[in-house]
């Protein structure tokens, strides 16, 4: 009995090689069905990396895996946050899922982080945020927690860049007034550390393991499978889903969630989407539906239902496509030492789920356990594009501020900077025949006809 345990004892040991295992890949890839596989044949425990299933409600729009679900594997990170609460940050869950992964290895458990909020799972692979001043759980449930940077936000955009110019002028060249998330982030990090945010930043890239991107990796050798298909059958399996969750429920979900947290919030004009579950795919789509008068007639609440759906179904195409390019960005296009290994899984033939999809992960990970070499080769990695370098650009003919070397380049070739140019050429030329003779002879050919962009 006793050579019976400790073998089995060394099958979870070698079972624990792979540090942990990260599965990646767009809304409706099936990433869930592959985690719950994968823990129930390798001893694992499934911690959810997604920002809107952290909050209690809303389980159908944020696609919670059922209870049934929940049953073959154990779940962690769901629905344990007040929907009231919009202070719960990446660093609240950073610290939070850390210390469940320590739990699981210490249990000789395997800890498979998936879900769809791709810089909650950055934080945890990379040392990607401060480490000072966070040990405090702000968020941990308790409304009306102080949120220093949802009070910044409430500011105006170019008070707060003149803020943080003042404190750190060099982020506050890299960053644009208008993106008052970012800026109020970095003054916040100012205010609490006493440090700049650039300081912060340079510190991780010079940790020994760290590169340009970021700090050094925080777990050895994960094991990473992105799912991903070919988007034409993606896109349609998601309007599928979206079909689906009207069926399980989805409009009286909304509208319970509505008149219970964020009804008076309308009334009293302090409602806010780009906060804490509010912020959810689905729900500020039928915001116009769910806010509709008493009087309306049931032809334009219906229109304006299907407006609310048509809007999701768009939203959630273009979510995916958000995500897909995030792994593309962070480990097909960043050649370095800390970037671990990924392996790719094709969803798109479902029928072949087993043979395309659940086999080769398994194999992959049982060779891994072992120490041995993959039978599946990890994806190369791509040729990087351009680094971005954000430097700053003023265009005086657009009068347009403009952040990056990218996106300058982009200006200078919109329809709307042509525009000015043609129209300042126009305006030199009516002001002197100096400026007529000096310009290419068709510069103004069909000028006067053309109608601005905007």
């Amino acid at each position: 009995m006793a050579a019976s345990a400790g073998s089995v004892k060394s099958v979870l040991q070698r079972a624990m090689r792979p540090s942990l295992v990260v599965i990646l890949g767009a809304t409706g890839t099936g990433k869930s069905k592959l985690a719950i596989e994968i823990g129930k044949r390798f001893q694992g425990e499934i911690i959810s990396a997604d920002s809107m299933q952290v909050y209690r409600g809303l389980d159908i729009i944020t696609n919670k895996v059922t209870a049934a679900e929940r049953a073959q594997c154990p779940h962690h990170m769901m629905s344990f946050v007040d929907p009231l609460v919009s202070s719960y940050t990446v660093v609240n869950f950073r610290n939070k899922a850390l210390s469940l992964i320590d739990d699981m290895r210490s249990r000789n458990k395997l800890p498979i982080i998936v879900g769809g909020t791709n810089y909650y799972i950055e934080s945890l692979l990379w040392k990607v945020l401060l480490d000072a001043g966070e040990g405090a759980d702000s968020a941990s449930g308790a409304e009306g927690a102080p949120d220093r940077k949802s009070e910044l936000e409430k500011l105006d955009g170019a008070e707060l860049h003149r803020r943080l110019a003042e404190v750190d002028p060099e982020m506050a060249s890299m960053l644009h007034p208008n993106d008052r998330r970012k800026v109020a982030r970095s003054l916040q990090i100012q205010e609490e550390t006493g440090i700049p945010h650039t300081r912060w930043l340079e510190e991780q890239r010079e940790q020994e393991g760290g590169d340009g991107l970021g700090g050094p990796l925080r777990f050895p050798d994960p094991c990473i499978f992105w799912l991903h298909a070919d988007m034409d059958v993606l896109d349609k399996r998601l309007d599928a889903r979206v079909d689906e969750m009207l069926s399980a429920g989805l409009i009286d979900e909304l509208q319970d969630f509505h008149a219970r947290f964020n009804q008076h919030k309308v009334q009293n004009h302090s409602q806010n989407y780009q906060h804490g579950i509010f912020q959810s795919i689905g729900f500020k789509e039928f915001h116009d539906y769910l806010t509709v008068p008493e009087c309306t007639t049931k032809q334009e609440k219906d229109l304006l239902r299907d407006k609310g759906i048509e809007a999701l179904k768009i939203a959630t195409k273009r979510y995916a496509r958000k995500q897909n390019k995030w792994v593309r960005n962070h480990f097909l296009k960043r050649p370095a030492e800390n970037v671990p290994s990924v392996y790719g899984l094709d969803v798109t033939d479902v029928s072949r789920w087993e043979r395309t999809v659940l086999s080769p992960a398994l194999q992959v990970l049982e060779r891994l356990s072992k120490g041995e070499e993959p039978p599946v080769s990890p994806l190369r990695a791509q040729e990087p594009e351009q680094r971005n370098k954000r430097s700053r650009h003023t265009c005086d003919l657009c009068d347009k501020l403009v952040i990056g070397d990218l996106e300058w380049t982009a200006h200078l070739k919109s329809k709307k900077h042509h525009f000015h140019v043609r129209k300042k050429r126009r305006c030199e030329a009516a002001g002197g025949q100096s400026q007529v003779s000096s310009a290419p002879p068709d510069a103004f050919r069909d000028a006067s006809r053309e109608p601005s962009p905007e």
